[in-house]
């Protein structure tokens, strides 16, 4: 008996198998009905923008340069504080150029012995007029010449104290030493220390930079744009600046300015473009913050719009599917259209396809 019913059980696994695999194999032999995704054309507002990387930069940027050459001795400010105009930064020690300095000191020595002589003459002159021996005008004359004497020591003097300190002694205050800030503005760098040589400007030289001082309540983008896009912008367009350093900040800006020359990089003819940034207040940017700037080359209002995934283009001809029936299965028919404005992800429609219709995208994948 229990033979039999072993024997029973293995019949019935068997056919269980085979039925099974039979089940299976014809399923997967069935071809599988194609399902597509479905888009409804809708009203929208689409936009054509390009992105135009740059930097944001001070208009206003000055590097303040000694009017002598020397050593720094002493530095004043440093990077990120304010400073009004006029204000004094650094101190440069002059180290005299040794063939002034000698220039200078004979000058001195000449000036000495000329008003020691026109002081002699004057007093002479002045006991000869007192017991009017001579005229009033000879008189005079001595007078003049010391007075010319007297002034071209005080000049002599002053020259040399500027060749050994950079300092007038008629005007300290206007000392070459001092290094003063031309501008109001926030210091972006000082790129110079305490016991460092600097130079002047010269036509040979471009000179050291002791500061770089910047009004940073006035700053504008800088970017570059592709040649085949820069047709489809003019001064005065709306910007909106997005600064990679600070997320979901967007600034509003107005394009100023487009370069009339382009140049090459990469292979590329770029062209410069600026745009004025209007800062909100309370809220502090940096002088090279990498920044992006969106530029709306053109816009379509309540344009019927589908996904670009629903076209199908033949030759000069573009398509889309329309859907006509869903039960028991999709069924479509093609029809042309006439396409318009892209924003990338949707395009617009001007014929073909009216608002609420339903057209065919791509297909789903189990």
């Amino acid at each position: 008996m229990t033979k039999v019913v072993f024997k029973w059980a293995c019949v019935i696994l068997i056919v269980s198998v085979f039925l099974g695999t039979f089940i299976f194999l014809y399923q997967k032999s069935k071809p599988k009905e194609n399902v597509y995704e479905i888009h409804t054309a809708s009203l929208t507002d689409l936009e054509k923008k390009t992105i135009v990387t740059g930097k944001i930069e001070p208009r206003d940027e000055v590097n303040i340069k000694p009017q002598i050459s020397g050593i720094v001795s002493e530095i004043y400010k440093e990077a990120g504080q304010t400073v009004k105009k006029d204000e004094v930064i650094a101190r440069v020690k002059v180290i005299p150029d040794m063939g002034s300095l000698s220039s200078a000191e004979n000058r001195v020595r000449l000036a000495e012995i000329t008003l020691s002589q026109a002081q002699t003459d004057y007093d002479r002159m002045k006991n000869l007029y007192d017991q009017q021996v001579v005229s009033a005008e000879e008189y005079e004359k001595s007078e003049v010449s010391l007075r010319q004497a007297q002034a071209e020591l005080s000049a002599s003097k002053d020259a040399l104290n500027i060749q050994r300190e950079g300092v007038s002694l008629s005007n300290a205050q206007m000392s070459t030493t001092l290094i003063r800030s031309t501008i109001d503005g926030l210091i972006l760098d000082v790129p110079v220390k305490v016991g460092n040589s600097v130079i002047l400007s010269n036509s040979f030289n471009d000179g050291t930079t002791i500061a770089t001082v910047a009004d940073m309540s006035n700053l504008i983008f800088r970017g570059n744009i592709d040649e085949t896009e820069v047709g489809r912008i003019v001064e005065g367009m709306p910007v909106v600046i997005t600064v990679g350093a600070l997320q979901d900040l967007r600034l509003d800006a107005s394009l100023e300015y487009i370069s009339p020359k382009g140049l090459e990089t990469n292979g590329a003819n770029q062209f410069e473009l600026k745009a004025a940034i209007v800062v909100p207040e309370g809220q502090t940017l940096r002088s090279g913050y990498g920044a992006n700037a969106e530029i709306v080359l053109q816009r379509a209002t309540k344009a019927i719009a589908v996904p670009e995934s629903a076209l199908e283009f033949r030759g000069d001809s573009t398509y889309v599917y329309l859907l006509t029936d869903s039960l028991p299965k999709q069924a479509f028919r093609r029809i042309p259209v006439e396409t318009g404005l892209s924003d990338g992800m949707l395009i617009e429609i001007k014929k073909g396809l009216e608002v609420g219709q339903k057209v065919r995208g791509i297909l789903k994948i189990d």
